[in-house]
């Protein structure tokens, strides 16, 4: 698969910043680290035009500007000061101090106890929580202390968990679970549930990690034929290669219909969700998969000099299975590239979204380095921050893009929290209805009360539910 090259062309607009290069300038008076994210901003933010303090005039002189990066202590706050509406817009871009540990995250690397998680209220209360085991990540901590998939607990280092503690009670590199039953009293109702402490506790730790996304590959032999199931927890482009190696196996054992599991998925790479979208399909090539819209600068100068590059297309690609349709499962926790996936599949084929609303996540990052043109090239070796703004918008070939609220799926079906099942097994009850749709024996299903989700783990990595682009060459031109 190409990479996609970014370029990023400032050009006579940004003619002020030519006042910033000479190093007189900036050595004695402006912070180092600050003055890389505040051009890494000024170059690429999707939201630039929204935010006073990086408009191409904001300063007359290197002296002004020297001043005002110097008014921020840490490279953190000033970069919190250059986001755009952080509650609402904008909750998804970061700024790292250590991208080595970063790049590991890209990569399906990160530090981790392997455990995947859930959190709720408990029943009848609007304080204290429960969390609820999706699953675990192979080899893991969690993995060989022998935690499951529907686990229950309540507490960390018997300290009960409320919406007040859990961020810094779970945030721990080593804490121990106090594990809990689920008592739902054999009724729909909820109101009458009960989540008591066992006694069971067990220590984890977290450590580097290599998290291999695809969770459950199989093939299901069905009345209608045979269904290819995949559960797939990150877009990770490292995995590309074994990705295409199991819908070789598809395509290999005439797979007639695709079960695409994203309920766990925060998203990721763009060039990985192009990838299994081609090989999910395989008619479409040289097609428009999505467009992409970045702050206005950005996007002008493309359109006027190659509009090509603001356009993703589909992919040739040996192991696709050309079908017309495709079943995905979600929850509240798929985002980004899995939102990307639902989006862009939609003008083509057959889409069955069913499991609960996604996310509402349709921008996308890249990562910015202190180096000459932002690339990882020749960095800055004073320090070993990056950064990762939002850059982009996606839309699909009909332009539908700003989800804010998430995508809403075709049939509601949301898993129960004492019922979970095994991933893979026939009975699970997703996967159970999913089947039942394809041979045309779903029965009518009536959504019981559920627990909303509060959290999940994904508030404790990197990039939380992110999309980004990656290998890009970044090219800063100053016109003088």
């Amino acid at each position: 698969m190409n990479s996609v090259r970014f370029f990023l062309l400032v050009i006579s607009t940004f003619l002020f910043l030519s006042c910033f290069e000479d190093a007189d300038d900036n050595g004695a008076f402006a912070s180092e680290i600050n003055d890389f994210v505040w051009k890494g901003m000024n170059a690429a933010y999707l939201y630039k035009e929204e935010v006073n303090d990086l408009s191409n005039n904001r300063f007359s002189d290197s002296q002004e500007y020297a001043t005002y990066l110097n008014s921020y202590e840490y490279p953190e706050e000033l970069f919190e000061s250059l986001i755009f509406d952080r509650q609402n817009i904008d909750k998804f871009s970061v700024i790292v101090d250590n991208y080595v540990e970063f790049e590991q995250y890209l990569s399906g690397t990160s530090i981790s106890n392997g455990l995947n998680y859930g959190l709720s209220y408990v029943p009848n209360s609007n304080n204290e929580i429960f969390g609820f085991v999706r699953y675990v990540n192979e080899g893991s901590s969690a993995d060989l202390a022998k935690v499951k998939r529907g686990d229950i607990f309540r507490g960390v280092n018997g300290v009960s968990l409320s919406i007040d503690n859990y961020t810094s009670l779970l945030s721990q590199n080593i804490y121990t679970l106090n594990f809990a039953n689920y008592l739902n009293n054999d009724t729909e109702d909820i109101s009458d549930d009960i989540i008591e402490f066992n006694n069971i506790n067990t220590e984890l730790q977290k450590v580097p990690l290599v998290k291999n996304p695809v969770h459950h590959s199989s093939i299901i032999n069905s009345t209608n034929g045979k269904i290819g199931y995949l559960m797939y927890n990150q877009f990770v482009s490292n995995y590309d290669d074994y990705l295409e190696s199991i819908f070789s196996e598809y395509k290999s054992n005439s797979v007639d219909e695709i079960i695409l599991d994203l309920r766990y998925n925060p998203g990721g790479s763009i060039n990985s969700a192009l990838l299994l979208a081609s090989l999910i399909t395989g008619q479409f090539e040289n097609e428009i998969f999505n467009y992409e819209q970045w702050n206005s600068e950005i996007q002008s100068y493309w359109i006027n000099n190659d509009p090509e590059y603001l356009v993703n297309r589909f992919l040739s690609l040996e192991s696709s299975l050309n079908l017309s349709r495709v079943f995905i499962l979600t929850t509240r926790s798929s985002a980004s590239a899995s939102e990307l996936i639902i989006n862009c599949l939609k003008p083509y084929i057959d889409v069955v979204h069913i499991g609960t609303t996604t996310y509402g996540k349709y921008q996308a990052s890249v990562t910015l380095y202190d180096s000459e043109n932002f690339s990882n090239q020749n960095i800055n070796p004073s320090h070993n921050y990056a950064i990762q703004p939002l850059v982009l918008k996606t839309l699909n070939v009909v332009g539908v893009t700003d989800y804010f609220n998430g995508i809403s799926p075709n049939y509601e079906f949301e898993e129960r929290v004492y019922s979970m099942g095994e991933i893979g097994d026939l009975n699970e009850p997703m996967l159970n209805f999913t089947i039942g749709l394809i041979n045309s024996r779903a029965k009518i299903y009536t959504q019981p009360e559920t627990l909303s989700l509060i959290d999940d783990n994904f508030k404790f990595e990197f990039l939380k539910r992110e999309m980004y682009i990656e290998d890009k060459e970044i090219k800063i031109d100053y016109e003088n």
